[in-house]
């Protein structure tokens, strides 16, 4: 009888690990198909713009940490940070980003702040969140640290990072958050100008030839969007938006 049952479980665990790598091969084939469509980016930009509107206030402009400095993602964030900021002079710069107790000379954050700096930014306009290790936690302790609900927010980070930001934000009682995503790239919105219009949108890019032999790059932001997609899916398990 043990015979039998070990050979059932053999059985069934090899069914299982066989389904398991076609449905991998499955959808490692529609990754590929899709890299060579218009889809992944189309994913990529709605994640950085369906919650954002035009910029017409900001009191605090929210610069999320990413990796630190040097680093081209915090390149990119301070750069938008410093370029928005100027046209909103009584605005404070928020730098996300944690720090270990004590260590704050000579870290990423401290690094951050510099680069603002050098950028024109006056370091009297800049505060420093340096506790928070993930989206919510610094969502937290940012809303600890303005006191008012009624603050206009900007967010500064990556566009796939800009959904979740916002949302997470407006569940710690913030009622006016937008976002500003740092696409490295701003003039691929011109080839999607037209969202609505699917249908012209991937004629578009069936004609536009830097598309399909920029395939690897479209592989890299399906790779961005299902990490994200994770991400939202555990935030909203979690409660956090």
């Amino acid at each position: 009888m043990k015979i039998v049952k070990y050979n059932w479980i053999i059985k069934s665990a090899g069914k299982i690990i066989k389904r398991f790598f076609l449905a991998s091969g499955v959808f490692f084939i529609l990754l590929i198909v899709l890299s060579f469509t218009d889809y992944p980016y189309l994913m990529y930009h709605w994640l950085g713009t369906s919650e954002c509107k035009p910029v017409k206030s900001a009191d605090y402009i929210v610069v999320m940490g990413a990796g630190g400095l040097p680093g081209p993602e915090s390149l990119l964030r301070c750069y938008y940070a410093a370029s928005v900021a100027d046209s909103f002079p009584d605005s404070r710069l928020i730098i996300a980003f944690p720090v270990e107790k004590d260590a704050f000379e000579g870290s990423e954050n401290e690094l951050m702040v510099k680069e603002l700096i050098e950028r024109g930014i006056l370091p009297g306009r800049i505060l420093t969140e340096t506790n928070g290790t993930n989206t919510y936690a610094q969502a937290k302790e940012i809303a600890g640290l303005v006191h008012d609900a009624d603050a206009s927010l900007l967010i500064v980070s990556s566009p796939e990072h800009i959904y979740r930001c916002i949302k997470t934000f407006r569940n710690q009682g913030f009622t006016d958050v937008n976002g500003l995503p740092t696409f490295e790239n701003p003039t691929n919105d011109e080839i999607f100008s037209s969202p609505s219009d699917k249908n012209n949108i991937l004629k578009n890019a069936e004609r536009n030839v830097s598309l399909r032999y920029n395939m690897w790059s479209y592989l890299q932001y399906e790779i961005m969007v299902l990490r994200e997609a994770t991400a939202i899916v555990y935030y909203k398990l979690k409660g956090y938006i």
